[in-house]
C-alpha cells in the first residue's frame, strides 16, 4: 500500500494540497453525495466532527456523482448545499470518482483488500476510518449512522 500521505487531493474550493495535510491526525474520509437516501448523513458528520476535531479527528467528504446521478452539482453548488442545509465545516474535496478507470488514488488505496486485490465501494456515503499513523482500520458501509455504537469506537481507537 502506497502512503496515504502523498496522494494529491483538489479541496472543493480550488486549492490543491496531498492526503499529507492530515499527517498525525484520525480521518474519516466519507464520499458523499447531496440528493442521496443517506444525505441526512451529514448533520451527524458534523456532530461527530465537533465532538472529536479537538482530539485530532479530521473529516472529509468526498462528493462522488457515480452512484444514481445523486451529486450532479458543481463544487460550489456542494459546498453551499453542505453548509446551508446541515452546517458542514469539514472539508470536501472537489467531486471524484471512487469507482472504475478514473477511480480517485484516495479510494484506489482504501478499496484494497488484504491481499491487495480491489473491494469496490458499494454506495454513497461508504465510511473509511483511518489512524494517526495514515494506515486504514476500519469500513463501513453506508446505512451505518456517523453515530453508530460501532463506528464512534472505531474513530475512539484511531485516535488512541
Amino acid at each position: 500500500m502506497t502512503s496515504l500521505y502523498s496522494i494529491p487531493l483538489t479541496f472543493n474550493d480550488g486549492t490543491e494540497a496531498d492526503f499529507g495535510r492530515f499527517e498525525g491526525k484520525a480521518v474519516l474520509v466519507v464520499n458523499v453525495a447531496s440528493k442521496c437516501g443517506f444525505t441526512r448523513q451529514y448533520a451527524g458528520l458534523e456532530e461527530l466532527y465537533g465532538k472529536y476535531r479537538g482530539q485530532g479527528l479530521e473529516i472529509l467528504g468526498v462528493p462522488c456523482n457515480q452512484f444514481g446521478g445523486q451529486e450532479p452539482g458543481a463544487d460550489h453548488e456542494i459546498a453551499e448545499f453542505c453548509e446551508r442545509n446541515f452546517g458542514v465545516t469539514f472539508p470536501l474535496t472537489s467531486k471524484a470518482n471512487v469507482l472504475g478507470k478514473e477511480q480517485h488514488p484516495l479510494f484506489a488505496e482504501l478499496t484494497q483488500d488484504a491481499d491487495g486485490q480491489p473491494a469496490k465501494v458499494k454506495w454513497n456515503f461508504e465510511k473509511f476510518v483511518i489512524n494517526r499513523e495514515g494506515e486504514l482500520v476500519a469500513r463501513f458501509p453506508s446505512a451505518v449512522e456517523p453515530d453508530s455504537e460501532d463506528l464512534i469506537e472505531a474513530v475512539e481507537e484511531a485516535l488512541a
